[in-house]
């Protein structure tokens, strides 16, 4: 018993200072977001802005097509997500439910794809978007990695976890295939959904390298490949670039405020279902 209590104070003051080596680069960001480009790396660091100004937001605004890049962000955040869900509960359905041949060597083949690097597809896949001609749209930054292996991993292994006699009572109800996957199967999938979203929505929105090969001109730059645009050898415009950087990450923190309990729910239900 002393042992435990003494133990507590220590964890939590650990948990609190690496809650705080976390958290300072977004709030010297926050910070420095309202700093004048002259106060930003000051010696000592100003831990609390002396001069507030929200000149850096409006130069970003005005300088820039900040608000044609936050646009294309959230349709290529909003297509991915849709379809990569969408692509891994189908998947996932079928491997989960389905005995087939050759079903756990698919799956194999699905799990080792995970291993093979951007760089080393990107020259192929760029060739193919030219030749059909989807250079610079959008369909040619969200659909050549729409289908996740890991998504569809974890469908498959959430699933499993699902009684099949649910869907067994649907067939004898005289339900159809595709109706089992969407009147029995996506209700029960809404915690994984949640999960998935947060991790689709947070490596969509967080693409950079993709989006720099495909889209050429910069009304079609997402957030990423705009914001980068804002350092160059000549002109380091980090006022600019703190503050593009504070609202680009509101989207991401308000999904996770608002799934927070889909998404926790969906991390813990491995431990609890049989």
């Amino acid at each position: 018993m002393a042992t435990s209590r003494f133990s507590i104070p220590v964890i939590t003051l650990i948990l609190i200072v690496v809650s705080v080596v976390m958290l300072f680069p977004f709030y010297w960001m926050v910070t420095s977001s309202f700093k004048p480009m002259g106060q930003l790396f000051t010696v000592p660091l100003e831990l609390f802005p002396t001069t507030f100004t929200l000149s850096s937001y409006e130069k970003l605004l005005s300088n820039t097509p900040f608000i044609r890049w936050y646009f294309n962000s959230l349709i290529v955040t909003a297509l991915y997500t849709g379809l990569a869900i969408f692509f891994s509960t189908l998947a996932g359905f079928g491997f989960s439910k389905y005995d087939f041949k050759g079903r756990n060597v698919l799956l194999v083949i699905v799990l080792a794809s995970m291993m093979i690097p951007l760089h080393s597809v990107a020259i192929p896949l760029f060739m193919l978007l030219v030749r059909i001609e989807w250079v610079n749209t959008y369909q040619g930054v969200v659909i050549p990695f729409s289908a996740s292996a890991f998504g569809i991993f974890y469908m498959t292994q959430y699933m499993r976890s699902i009684p099949s006699e649910l869907l067994d009572a649907g067939r004898i109800d005289g339900c159809s295939e595709l109706g089992l996957y969407g009147r029995i199967m996506l209700p029960l999938l809404k915690p994984a959904i949640g999960v998935l979203t947060i991790y689709f929505s947070m490596v969509s929105w967080n693409w950079f390298l993709w989006p720099l090969v495909v889209m050429r001109d910069q009304s079609m730059f997402t957030l990423n490949v705009g914001l980068a645009t804002l350092i160059s050898d000549y002109r380091q415009r980090y006022d600019e670039l703190m503050a593009g950087s504070v609202l680009s990450s509101i989207p991401i923190i308000l999904l996770f405020l608002f799934m927070q309990r889909s998404f926790i729910s969906g991390l813990t239900a491995g431990a609890v279902k049989q």
